[in-house]
């Protein structure tokens, strides 16, 4: 199945009692990047988020967004760091001595010097929220992978059929190349004539220099190889069962190149506005390429 690297995905559950939002989205890239955003209080599961991805993703530049609620606020534990608490007091029973202070050392005075008072928060428990993470992004995963294939039957669709013009383009090609032959021999026979004044044409000399010039213009390796491509192409989109975006890349500049080359041995006009519609077409199937994975 062909499929594009632009898609999105989104799925939203309540896992063992914690609430997950996943979203995927993504864009072209020659490679997979993938970028996580998580808070920070969960970054372990940015590793299993990387993991499942890669398992079903080869390429482009994927975002994830993930939320994560727990329901309740996380226990915490507070806690009183005496020895220090205990400092404080006697500094403050020896100032009130030494300077007269009638002032009364409060708990809440004491309580607001730097770490007399400790808050920590219990440990999350990971496995719990990795498996609740983990089995909504592959929900959202699947909707974001629906999504990029049914683009990528439509790009299939688009280079199928443009594939089919340049073969109709390529047979022109082929069925014009001939007629030029003929007309090059027709004319240097007349130029013969005009130049000798006479209806006496060494026949002989015609077809050398006629042969020679079909072999200049010769452009059935060329066509060969070119079908041969479009051959490869149409097969890569309707019988892969793998990403073909590279190997789609490649063999488009095979195609790009041979069309060069048949472009810069016409010597007929008709065969030189073919193949201007000919590249035409191979760009767009060059820019098509760019969205396949």
């Amino acid at each position: 199945m062909i499929r594009s690297m632009t898609g999105y995905g989104r799925s939203q559950q309540t896992v063992d009692g914690v609430t997950v939002t996943v979203e995927l989205k993504s864009v072209n890239s020659r490679y997979l990047e993938f970028n996580p955003r998580v808070y920070k209080n969960y970054v372990f599961v940015e590793d299993k988020l990387r993991s499942y991805v890669q398992s079903a993703i080869s390429r482009g530049k994927v975002d994830c967004f993930v939320q994560i609620d727990n329901g309740n606020e996380t226990p915490v534990t507070v806690s009183v760091n005496k020895t220090l608490a205990d400092g404080y007091y006697h500094i403050l029973t020896q100032m009130q001595k030494d300077y007269g202070l009638a002032e009364e050392i409060s708990v809440t005075r004491l309580a607001a010097f730097p770490d007399v008072l400790t808050v920590r928060k219990e440990a999350e428990d990971e496995e719990l929220i990795t498996r609740a993470v983990l089995t909504v992004l592959k929900d959202a995963c699947a909707s974001f992978v629906a999504m990029r294939e049914t683009e990528g039957a439509k790009l299939a669709d688009d280079i199928l059929g443009r594939c089919d013009r340049i073969t109709e383009l390529v047979e022109k090609v082929e069925s014009r190349s001939p007629e030029t032959v003929k007309e090059y021999h027709e004319k240097l026979a007349a130029r013969i004539r005009e130049i000798l004044d006479s209806a006496q044409v060494d026949e002989q000399r015609l077809l050398t220099e006629a042969a020679v010039y079909a072999d200049k213009i010769a452009v059935d390796e060329e066509t060969v190889r070119l079908r041969s491509h479009v051959s490869q192409v149409r097969r890569l989109l309707t019988e892969s069962n793998e990403p073909v975006g590279r190997k789609l890349d490649f063999i488009v500049q095979e195609i790009n190149r041979e069309s060069n080359t048949i472009g810069s041995k016409a010597q007929d006009i008709d065969i030189a506005r073919t193949v201007i519609e000919l590249k035409a077409e191979v760009e767009k199937i060059r820019e098509q390429v760019q969205n396949i994975e």
